[in-house]
Order: C-alpha cells, then sequence, then structure tokens
C-alpha cells in the first residue's frame, strides 16, 4: 500500500495537540545537560504508550527504542536532543520555565516532542515499514557531550544510517533547509593560563603583569583568522573568560582564560593547535610570562553524507514542496550530531520554526526570549517519519 503526503500530514496534526503539550510540560521543567532524569522518564513513558519497549540510562540519561517494521529493511536512525541551557528566561509564556536560571531556550523541548511523533506516526504503519527505526532521545548535546556517551553505550549499533533535525527561528515555520558539505563547525575548546609574578599595583616594573600578557595574547590569537588562514577558510578564535587578580592595587601572578575554536574545514582545524600555542606562549615571553595553552577537542565539522542528503532532500521536496526547501546557510555553530556522522552516514537539517511573516526577526537560538512556532512539531514530526518509511523503498516507490 503505497503512502500519500496528505496522510503523512493529517497524521501529524492528529498528533498536534499531544505534542504540543508534551513539549510545553518539557519547557516549563528543563533540565540541564547530565541532569535530564525527568525528562527521560517523561519520554519513556510515551514510548510507552504507542506500544514501544524504550531502554533507559544510554549514555547518561538517554532513551533509546526501535521500531520493528513488517519487511527486511535498513536500520535506520532518528535523533533528538533533551537538555536545557543556563539561562534565564524572559519569554513570560504561560508554560515559561519554573527552574529559574535554566531554559529550553535552544528548542530540545521541541525536538524531543518531533522525534516521539515520529515515532508514534511510524508505530501506526509498522506494516508499510521496511526495517527498523532506532529513536535516539539523547542528552547532554550542550556540552558537546552526548553523542559520544550514546555511542560508547551501543547506541548506533547495527544503524545504517541517522538523521537528525533542528529548529531554526529565523525560519517560517512550515520551511526545511538543507546544505551541500559543511553545514556547521568543528567546535573546540581551549583554556589558557598566563603565570607572571606578582607585584605591587604601585610598583609594576618588580613584577611580570599576566593581565597585560592576556591583552597582547587575546589581541594576537586574532592575526590568526586575519593571517594565518585563507579568508575562504573561515576560522573563529573568541575568548569568553578572563579571570585574573582580587584586588584593585595588586599585579595577580596568574591569569587564566577559556574561549571556544571554530572551524569549517577539518585540515585547517587540525593545524589550529600548534598555531595558537606558537602564537600565546611566544607573546608571554616578550612578556615575561609563561603560557601554556590546553587545546580540547569537542566535535568535529557537521557535513551530511551525499546520499542520505539527497535522500532528505527529496522526501522534503515530496512532503512539503520544493518552494518550501531552502538552500541553508553555514554556520560556524556547532552540533554533536556530526560526531554521530563520524559513525555512521546521514543527514542533518533545519526546520523553519519561526513566525511565517517574519521569520528574520525572531529571537535566535539561546536568547532568554527564544521561542518557537508550535506548528513546527507536526511538521518536523512527518519529515522525518517520512525519512524512514521511504528510506527501505528503492526510488520511492511507495509515494503517490
Amino acid at each position: 500500500m503505497r503512502i500519500s503526503k496528505e496522510e503523512i500530514m493529517d497524521a501529524a496534526k492528529k498528533l498536534e495537540p499531544r505534542l504540543i503539550a508534551f513539549r510545553r510540560d518539557l519547557h516549563e521543567n528543563p533540565e540541564l545537560s547530565l541532569e535530564e532524569t525527568e525528562t527521560a522518564a517523561k519520554v519513556a513513558a510515551f514510548l510507552r504508550s504507542i506500544g514501544l519497549s524504550p531502554k533507559l540510562e544510554v549514555g547518561g540519561h538517554g532513551v533509546i527504542a526501535d521500531v520493528v517494521g513488517s519487511t527486511p529493511g535498513p536500520t535506520i536512525a532518528l535523533r533528538a536532543d533533551m537538555d536545557a541551557l543556563p539561562i534565564m528566561e524572559e519569554t513570560g509564556l504561560p508554560f515559561a520555565s519554573n527552574r529559574p536560571g535554566i531554559m529550553h531556550a535552544c528548542g530540545h523541548d521541541a525536538h524531543t516532542a518531533i522525534v516521539l511523533g515520529a515515532a508514534s506516526i511510524l508505530v501506526e504503519r509498522k506494516e508499510r515499514l521496511a526495517g527498523t527505526v532506532r529513536l535516539l532521545f539523547q542528552g547532554a548535546e550542550e556540552i558537546n557531550a552526548g553523542a559520544k556517551a550514546m555511542i560508547r553505550d551501543g547506541a548506533l549499533d547495527g544503524v545504517d544510517e541517522i538523521y537528525g533535525l533542528h529548529n531554526l527561528p529565523t525560519l517560517a515555520v512550515g520551511m526545511a533547509a538543507t546544505r551541500k558539505g559543511p553545514l556547521m563547525g568543528s567546535v573546540d575548546r581551549i583554556e589558557l593560563t598566563l603565570e607572571g609574578r606578582g607585584a605591587h599595583g604601585a610598583i609594576p616594573d618588580q613584577g611580570a603583569d599576566p593581565i597585560v600578557a592576556a591583552a597582547a595574547v587575546i589581541s594576537g590569537l586574532q592575526t590568526i583568522v586575519s593571517r594565518e588562514v585563507s579568508p575562504f577558510s573561515p576560522v573563529v578564535v573568541t575568548i569568553g573568560s578572563i579571570h585574573a587578580g582580587q584586588a584593585n592595587n595588586v599585579i595577580p601572578h596568574r591569569a587564566e582564560m577559556t574561549g571556544t575554536v571554530r572551524a569549517f574545514d577539518p585540515a585547517v582545524r587540525r593545524q589550529l593547535p600548534d598555531r595558537l600555542r606558537r602564537i600565546a606562549v611566544r607573546i608571554a615571553e616578550a612578556h615575561r610570562c609563561e603560557a601554556e595553552l590546553r587545546y580540547i577537542e569537542q566535535v568535529p565539522v557537521l557535513v551530511s553524507e551525499d546520499g542520505c542528503l539527497a535522500h532528505a532532500q527529496r522526501t522534503i521536496d515530496w512532503l512539503l514542496g520544493a518552494e518550501r526547501h531552502a538552500e541553508a546557510a553555514p554556520t560556524l555553530a556547532g552540533e554533536d550530531f556530526s560526531v554521530y556522522l563520524e559513525s555512521v552516514p546521514g543527514c542533518f537539517f533545519w526546520l523553519g520554526s519561526g513566525p511565517s511573516d517574519r521569520a528574520e526577526d525572531a529571537y535566535g537560538l539561546h536568547h532568554p526570549k527564544f521561542d518557537i512556532q508550535e506548528e513546527a512539531l507536526a511538521v518536523g514530526s512527518a519529515a522525518l517519519a517520512s525519512i524512514a518509511l521511504l528510506r527501505g523503498q528503492s526510488n520511492h516507490s511507495l509515494l503517490l
């Protein structure tokens, strides 16, 4: 029996009230990375309610479940992230976070509801599903730890391909965006310690000031972007924290900084640790200080596999219409979905979640006033369910 896009969208729309209620519950009760116990329990309860047998505590608080089709075929994974951010919510919504300083400001509550919606659609159509769909509900995405932990606990065992999405409030609801080649940047962390010599603030010549050295190092690191890497290979080096001293009239002996490094080319990324270290150490030496730079790799560049990308694009065009399918702009924001793509082929795409008339003016990801258009839940559920249903069929033979 063939599948029509009207059937899938109708099924998703029927689920919409339940998905909205589930998303709002998560939004009101957010949990930070590595603390997603309540969220995981709610996900597991939903999965049981539709006849699945979830496995909990995968990669920490992750949850997995399989929807087994009626005929042989590939094992396709669909992934959602579940964690919130340490942000004070300012939306004023009636279901705003009741936990001060914690907020679903990136829409992971919506992603979780979307994959649950896709699961519901698939369970109702198991007789037309070829192969298995592995549902992955992952924690700790915001700290770039969840995907690695899920893989270590076997979440990808037997998986042939993986698909995922992220809402985008600056893209109108009802739209999706894909990109061939790099979509999102690598994410690495740097920790830099400068050791100088403390002194009285009135007698600076008797010390070696690590604060002055730190200021010079921060400026010097930007020359990597402007003078050491091709302008056609985007790189960002950002120092996000600096801590030194306690008194206004004392030169401290130590300054500590942390930062993030982003790149769009794996080859360029591999060159960055040595370049950062050279600049930091030599500038520090010029200021009579010593520098130690620790470079911590977190997640790689996110690149969808060509075959999986083509399948997702065909499915989006079929479901939403080619006019609702845009080419995604590249971004140096990161996503640990890229870690899964190092192990199995797959595709990641943007799902529109902004106002249809002024999406470009919406509050962006990680903003205290971030919100989504909840119609995106049904659209996302339909898209992921369609990708899984149609992947097992050669040439989309189930389509009407």
